[in-house]
């Protein structure tokens, strides 16, 4: 059985049709792109699935429970991450404080124990920093050492895109929603978090959705590819179907593929 299936998933604002009736399945373990030109409704396929909208129509299961209108907070729980284009962190906290804080869906200590720092609460606090610590690491050394301390807003643009997603694996999800990881990086920057999607899913076991503009990074980490255009699934297939299909090429380029 799929970890994520959708049928008929459905989305407008206004008169604007940002998803036309998506249908969209990834199992246990895959790493599965989804592509499309600007404005082909991927973040809005990534927002509805999070939460932060409700499908107007069509069925979200995740490990066989429908979450479709459930509030981001409950989908987190259950155990959907996810980054964002635009990195969104806590930027005058610290770079251990942003994972910390992460893990809020997963502790069980009450404001009782915050407030009068029970022994449970401080162990279980305790317990959280040393995830934090051990998530950090596996970015190497980056975000480790003296870094713990610095507040999130000085860390280079590659580093907070890589502090977003250690927040991400804080919340301890079986899936992880990636919306455009390497968006303004350079070439250097691409080919390591390339490397680092792939560490995500062999050494960590996260299934992955990925939403991507580099076809180079597509084609390394993908077992398909799934292709969107004005909302609608145009096809999906392995990274050599897809990126051979006429009809994908039009999409991207505005013309048939064998106009000159």
């Amino acid at each position: 059985m799929a970890l994520l299936e959708i049928t008929g998933m459905k989305k407008a604002f206004g008169g604007i049709q940002a998803l036309g009736g998506v249908d969209f399945h990834i199992d246990e373990g895959e790493v599965v792109s989804v592509i499309g030109p600007n404005g082909a409704g991927k973040t809005s396929f990534f927002n509805v699935i999070s939460g932060m909208f409700s499908p107007d129509e069509g069925q979200i299961l995740f490990d066989g429970l429908d979450i479709a209108g459930l509030e981001p907070s409950q989908i987190t729980t259950l155990g959907i991450a996810r980054t964002f284009q635009n990195v969104r962190l806590f930027p005058n906290m610290s770079i251990l404080e942003n994972v910390m804080v992460s893990q809020h869906c997963r502790t069980s200590q009450g404001i009782f124990g915050a407030i009068f720092r029970t022994k449970a609460f401080k162990q279980e606090e305790a317990e959280i920093e040393e995830r934090a610590k051990e998530i950090l690491a596996f970015f190497g050394t980056r975000l480790v050492g003296y870094r713990y301390d610095q507040a999130a807003f000085v860390l280079s643009y590659a580093n907070r895109r890589r502090l977003e997603i250690a927040r991400a694996m804080a919340t301890q999800p079986q899936l992880l929603l990636l919306d455009e990881p390497t968006a303004g990086m350079n070439p250097r920057e691409t080919v390591e978090l390339t490397e680092l999607i792939s560490k995500l899913r062999s050494e960590r076991g996260f299934t992955i959705v990925v939403i991507e503009h580099d076809m180079k990074v597509v084609r390394d980490i993908s077992d398909r590819v799934v292709v969107l255009d004005h909302g609608v699934k145009l096809t999906e297939g392995t990274y050599e179907e897809v990126s051979t299909n006429e009809d994908v090429i039009e999409a991207y380029l505005g013309r048939p593929a064998d106009t000159a």
